[in-house]
């Protein structure tokens, strides 16, 4: 009965918003009936990578695709995204030794040279700063029409010692933020429409695998899960992680930071922040015996300046996230899609 009412329904653009809708089609149709191995995180686990055991060290693939709208935005660019949002992808899994990736280019009859050049130059410049190589790739050109200008596909491979899913919290545990939330949306939605917001609205797009290395240092086994919340934002991340720890998470909004170009564009829009894509953060979970001395790691780092304890996680509200506002409590429902598609 579910296989046959679900070749009767199609596919809407809230199947790649990165919520709820999101994960249910790629459990239905992906992941429903696939086989588990023993010792690999595959992809039953839907993280934001696979690992496999490689002799005493953990093999870490992954493979995101890109079609951010427009692909040149405030602080970034679409070729400077792909490289972040892999190079991201892999530290979530606490995989910051990266051996190399791939990048795939599919291009629209008529795609400017121009514009393709900053494209290449901006994979190339990505890479540099991150301290990874593009090691193959491919060039696909479909006709005019069939594909809206510019599309990428990149791929990963990493080592590491020790796996840092993203179903790890424990009750006590406390949620840390690596810096502002909802910059990367609200900069690509602002350029898309050309609403005029300001120059403050930057993506924040950047790679995170040194950040991640100093946390991981700092906080040794007691990083328990990593998630970067893009697609859906902090609140869907979050939720996602409480479900699959079977935990509460009580997050406390004066804790949230929130740069002030951000809280007023959001304010302007009626749009939530924590629903909102970031392409330069983390969320980490911790002990909470580590969690300070992980906040001030990451507080050492340029791209961790802002860092904070937004949240502890309890044994009530199981799989529910809930928000603290200082004069009372209300639970942040998961958004079925995501109020601005097209980020990434």
């Amino acid at each position: 009965m579910r296989s046959a009412s679900l070749a009767e329904g199609r596919v809407g653009l809230k199947h790649g918003a990165g919520s709820r809708a999101m994960r249910s089609l790629i459990r239905d149709v992906f992941v429903d009936g696939t086989p588990t191995v023993a010792d690999e995180i595959g992809l039953a686990e839907m993280d934001d990578g696979a690992a496999i055991r490689l002799g005493d060290r953990w093999l870490v693939l992954t493979t995101d695709s890109h079609v951010v709208q427009p692909p040149f935005f405030p602080g970034g660019d679409i070729g400077r995204l792909a490289i972040c949002g892999t190079v991201n992808d892999l530290a979530m899994m606490g995989a910051t030794d990266i051996v190399g990736l791939t990048c795939g280019v599919i291009l629209e009859e008529g795609f400017p040279l121009a514009e393709l050049l900053e494209v290449r130059d901006s994979l190339r410049a990505a890479c540099a700063e991150a301290g990874v190589r593009l090691l193959a790739g491919d060039t696909k050109v479909m006709g005019k029409g069939e594909l809206d200008g510019i599309v990428l596909n990149t791929s990963g491979v990493a080592l590491t010692d020790r796996v840092v899913p993203d179903s790890g919290l424990r009750p006590g545990d406390r949620v840390i933020v690596s810096g502002t939330i909802g910059d990367h949306g609200l900069a690509v939605l602002a350029r898309r429409n050309d609403l005029g917001l300001g120059e403050g609205l930057r993506s924040d797009v950047a790679p995170l695998n040194d950040l991640v290395r100093l946390a991981l240092e700092a906080g040794g086994s007691e990083v328990v899960a990593l998630k970067d919340p893009t697609r859906g934002g902090v609140a869907s991340a979050l939720a996602e992680m409480a479900t699959k720890s079977d935990v509460g998470v009580v997050l406390e909004e004066a804790s949230l930071p929130v740069s002030e170009v951000v809280r007023s564009a959001a304010e302007l829009l009626g749009i939530d922040p924590l629903h909102v894509a970031n392409e330069g953060k983390a969320l980490i979970g911790v002990g909470e015996r580590v969690a300070e001395q992980v906040l001030a790691a990451l507080r050492e780092h340029p791209l961790g300046r802002r860092a904070a304890i937004i949240g502890r996680c309890v044994e009530e509200h199981r799989g529910q996230l809930v928000l603290d506002t200082g004069f009372g409590r209300r639970l942040i429902t998961e958004l079925e899609g995501e109020p601005l598609p097209r980020i990434c």
